[in-house]
């Protein structure tokens, strides 16, 4: 999966389509990563034991990774990733501008 946790994304399909976010978690089993403030449910929830709270919760919900681009400072928008080796280390590049992500 080319998109990491901490990496700025642009939300290509669905009802949020053209916010941009951080990536707060990234699921690579599912193919599916966390959005900040992107995606939100309610959840409904009863009092189990002392320490959970009842009532109605806000829960981020993952977006699969195919809906989201990773978004490239260099030319200011949605990017496809290349990797390039630079010093031995293998490192993500936009295919557009060549701009180091």
């Amino acid at each position: 999966m080319k998109i990491r946790k901490g990496d700025d994304v642009l939300v290509l399909s669905g009802k949020f389509r053209g916010q941009r976010a951080q990536v707060e978690e990234a699921l690579p089993s599912s193919s599916k990563v966390i959005l900040d403030g992107i995606n939100i449910a309610k959840r409904h929830t009863k009092q189990a034991g002392a320490t959970m709270q009842a009532g109605i919760i806000d829960k981020l919900m993952p977006v699969h990774v195919s809906n989201v681009a990773l978004w490239c400072t260099g030319h200011k928008g949605p990017a496809k990733v290349g990797y390039k080796i630079v010093e031995n280390t293998k490192v993500r590049v936009c295919r557009k501008c060549g701009e180091t992500l």
